[in-house]
């Protein structure tokens, strides 16, 4: 069994965590070159585990009868659409600008450069589901009691796509945010 999948990974190997000692997470935001670039990427991080919050939040609401179905139907639809949408913007930008400007610039950690792209790979295969749950609660908004059944199943998703993703952000600010400390932003 591979220890970096995704769906069984409980951090990075120890041994690409090298940088991640002498710049723990806890230095970051003192650290000069963690500048304008570092707390953009990071804010992104943050409004995904925002929006899927909200999406689940939501979820529950409309479970417990406490938000009106158009409501949540008009919410899902938006939050939905944005969260892919930028998702997927934002892992094409790592995947073909910032990620092969650093992987070079340690050869300790490059191997978890591999390991962020196979995520970004099992994430797209998250993501379509999510999409397909998504469209099943939207597609029976004139049907309460399937909407209910549907909303149930995407909230599953969502919890099942909000661990994944949040493992995977995590294992990427501790490879590239002591990368781009130790040797700075080449060109990006």
């Amino acid at each position: 069994m591979d220890q970096t999948d995704l769906s069984i990974r409980t951090k990075l190997p120890d041994a690409l965590r090298v940088l991640l000692e002498a710049y723990p997470r806890s230095s970051w935001e003192h650290d000069p070159g963690f500048d304008g670039l570092m707390r953009f990427w990071l804010d992104r991080h943050l409004m995904f585990r925002r929006i899927l919050k909200q999406m689940t939040d939501e979820a529950e609401q409309m479970l417990d009868n406490t938000m009106d179905p158009r409501a949540y139907a008009v919410h899902l639809a938006r939050y939905g659409d944005m969260f892919v949408q930028q998702l997927h913007g934002h892992h094409t930008i790592e995947d073909t600008q910032y990620f092969p400007k650093l992987i070079g610039l340690d050869s300790r950690i490059s191997g978890g450069f591999d390991i962020l792209d196979k995520d970004h790979h099992a994430i797209d295969g998250h993501l379509n589901d999510f999409v397909e749950a998504a469209n099943d609660v939207l597609n029976q908004r004139d049907q309460s009691l399937k909407m209910i059944r549907a909303t149930d199943r995407f909230r599953k998703q969502l919890i099942s796509l909000e661990k994944l993703l949040d493992r995977h952000l995590i294992d990427e600010e501790e490879l590239v945010v002591p990368v781009v400390l130790k040797y700075g932003t080449p060109d990006m």
